[in-house]
């Protein structure tokens, strides 16, 4: 009767560490998808910003407006469309400056993030955190205003397509750029621009 009780007591314990993991697992998961959605919020809010003032400096210049293309995806709730669409209607009215346009020019005119990323990752010789990559990408380009939850979804997509890697010491994830072989890069790449 003993040994079935203390069977019984080290299953249950074994059943509330593994719960615990899991719990944990799940948790850091829920924060690694939200950083991602408020990435992608912020891209989309300056695309569509962006959108906003190539429209109004098309009106600006006279040029008849170009169709918008229709969004294919199901995600965008109607009333997010009405909003977005009502925007560049407002502000069509003011004549943007010179220096706008120049900013919007000089945003799109470099290198993207991730290949910003890829730079840094392959002139260090360990692995970085996020927070290391960020504050030395805001330093050499304090024009871009990097975010560092912006940074770790770029890292994370560079894992998935294995293009970095991810290592973890303790509570803290660090990335290191992999070494692949420039054969396997372009199809990568090819890929990586017909999920875009």
């Amino acid at each position: 009767m003993t040994e079935t009780t203390a069977s019984a007591t080290e299953l249950t314990s074994q059943y509330k560490n593994q719960v615990a993991s899991d719990l944990d697992r799940n948790v850091k998961e829920q924060e690694r998808v939200t950083a991602e959605l408020t990435a992608l919020q912020q891209q989309l809010a300056a695309l569509q910003h962006d959108h906003s003032v190539l429209v109004s400096v098309q009106q600006a210049l006279g040029a008849t407006p170009a169709a918008r293309p229709a969004r294919t995806d199901s995600a965008t709730a109607p009333s997010r469309r009405k909003r977005s669409e009502a925007r560049p209607r407002k502000q069509a009215k003011t004549t943007p400056t010179k220096q706008s346009a120049g900013k919007t020019a000089a945003k799109t005119a470099g290198p993207t993030l991730v290949k910003l990323i890829q730079q840094h990752l392959s002139g260090q010789d360990e692995p970085r955190s996020a927070a290391e990559i960020t504050t030395a990408l805001s330093k050499a380009h304090p024009e871009r205003g990097i975010k560092t939850s912006v940074v770790r979804t770029s890292l994370e997509n560079l894992v998935a397509r294995s293009q970095a890697r991810r290592t973890k010491q303790g509570s803290s994830v660090f990335y290191s750029v992999t070494s692949q072989p420039e054969s396997a890069a372009p199809g990568t790449k090819t890929q990586a621009g017909a999920a875009a």
